[in-house]
């Protein structure tokens, strides 16, 4: 074999491994995930496209406002386990009240100028435990979200990450708050 033909495949060789390397660690710090329904509406709609940051809760912890994509025992139809797409309401430590359609985290009336409607069902008095934060969609009154038994607390442990970026539709691509 000749050394040029050495060569060749030694380059061959190592720009493979650098994409391997490349495509393991991409998969660790970031992953994919599609907006299923229109409980986040009008920040995220149905079918948006997003990568969400999965160290985002490995290095830090989720603060009230981000949106955030977390497991739950709830099934698809397809049998495997429905991910969420929610906004952080409360955090541990906090005291969460919704009374009148008002939602008050240690006894403040909190602004939420990212809310569909003004209106937010349920009628709560409740703290919130240590690992634990009280998630609920933008549309709130088309949710399944902390309110409901089906869903509860979240336990931070269930957060699959932060969303970073939505990159689809086209039109709407960057940054999501």
């Amino acid at each position: 074999m000749s050394s040029k033909l050495k060569k060749e495949i030694y380059e061959w060789i190592k720009t493979i491994g650098v994409a391997l390397v490349v495509a393991v660690v991409i998969i660790q710090f970031i992953r994919p995930t599609i907006v299923n329904g229109e409980s986040m509406y009008p920040t995220l709609e149905d079918k948006d496209y997003l990568i969400i940051n999965r160290m985002a809760y490995k290095l830090g912890d989720p603060t009230k406002g981000d949106i955030v994509v977390f497991g739950t025992d709830l099934e698809q139809e397809n049998g495997d386990k429905k991910d969420l797409v929610k906004r952080v309401i409360a955090v541990e430590g906090d005291h969460l009240k919704i009374k009148d359609s008002k939602i008050y985290i240690n006894g403040k009336l909190i602004d939420e100028p990212y809310i569909h409607d003004n209106y937010t069902t349920g009628d709560i008095d409740t703290d919130i435990p240590k690992g634990k934060i009280f998630a609920m969609g933008d549309n709130r009154e088309n949710s399944m979200d902390s309110r409901m038994s089906q869903v509860g607390l979240v336990d931070e442990h269930d957060l699959v990450g932060k969303v970073m970026i939505r990159l689809f539709p086209f039109n709407s691509i960057g940054t999501v708050k």
